[in-house]
């Protein structure tokens, strides 16, 4: 990444039409910031074997410097980033572009069961504004300097599509879902992801959280199995995968059957 790849690919995210030139660089970023209409990204820091955390919860230095200045930048070239409310209660994030020079996002946190006290750092650091999402039936706190959204609980609690919808009301519609792994595999079940971003990192914790934890399969013939790019970012490495958006009729499919189960 250079200082002027990176202004083209800032200029795309505000409208220029196209990128001057090709790059690693500019076809990694460049689906991210061209993306005009709904787009989600979701990412991923882990270990080499798929740890995102320890069991203590200690997940500050997973990802490398230059898995972080990543990170950043996916931030700066979307419009919104979500987050779980387990993540902010770990981690308390600022979900800042502070590596990289671009507009920060709005930051969505998922509180479906209002459990925020509202004394979390993103409520009083001056950063970019604050949407919590909620069930139309819960009851919490008044949180300071953000918007609260309240969405009614479905089968599977809040509806991944009823929150990009809630966020495209507002003009948000390039978002990266950042974690934590239950949130991100929620988008992926659902048929909402994109493109999906792993970056590994040289480190073997041995045990704790996973990544991404999806429900299980029997067959190895129904996993994933996404067109995927790989890219050195230096201290970590990155695969970009190509994941199919289901169509509508094929998420109300999915929704009916897990209501019936439920």
């Amino acid at each position: 990444m250079t200082e002027t790849i990176w202004q083209r690919l800032l200029a795309l995210r505000q409208g220029a039409s196209s990128l001057a030139s090709s790059s690693a660089a500019e076809d990694l970023y460049g689906p991210i910031a061209g993306a005009r209409g709904a787009f989600v990204l979701a990412q991923v820091g882990q270990s080499l074997d798929g740890r995102i955390a320890t069991p203590a919860g200690d997940a500050r230095d997973v990802s490398g410097p230059d898995g972080l200045s990543h990170l950043h930048r996916c931030r700066a070239l979307v419009d919104a980033v979500i987050v779980g409310v387990g993540t902010v209660r770990a981690d308390d994030p600022k979900l800042s572009v502070r590596m990289v020079e671009g507009p920060a996002p709005v930051r969505v946190v998922v509180d479906c069961h209002a459990v925020l006290e509202g004394d979390e750092s993103l409520f009083h650091d001056g950063g970019a504004p604050v949407i919590v999402l909620r069930s139309a039936n819960a009851k919490g706190r008044p949180l300071p300097k953000a918007e609260v959204i309240r969405l009614q609980l479905k089968a599977c609690g809040l509806d991944p599509k009823d929150m990009l919808d809630a966020l495209a009301e507002r003009h948000l519609h390039r978002v990266l879902v950042e974690g934590g792994a239950r949130t991100i595999a929620r988008f992926i079940d659902a048929g909402l992801v994109d493109r999906l971003h792993v970056a590994i990192s040289p480190i073997i914790i041995g045990s704790g959280p996973s990544g991404i934890t999806l429900p299980p399969i029997e067959r190895l013939a129904g996993a994933h199995r996404p067109v995927t790019d790989v890219y050195s970012l230096g201290s970590d490495i990155l695969f970009d995968c190509r994941l199919e958006r289901r169509r509508a009729s094929e998420r109300q499919s999915e929704q009916v059957r897990m209501a019936h189960q439920a």
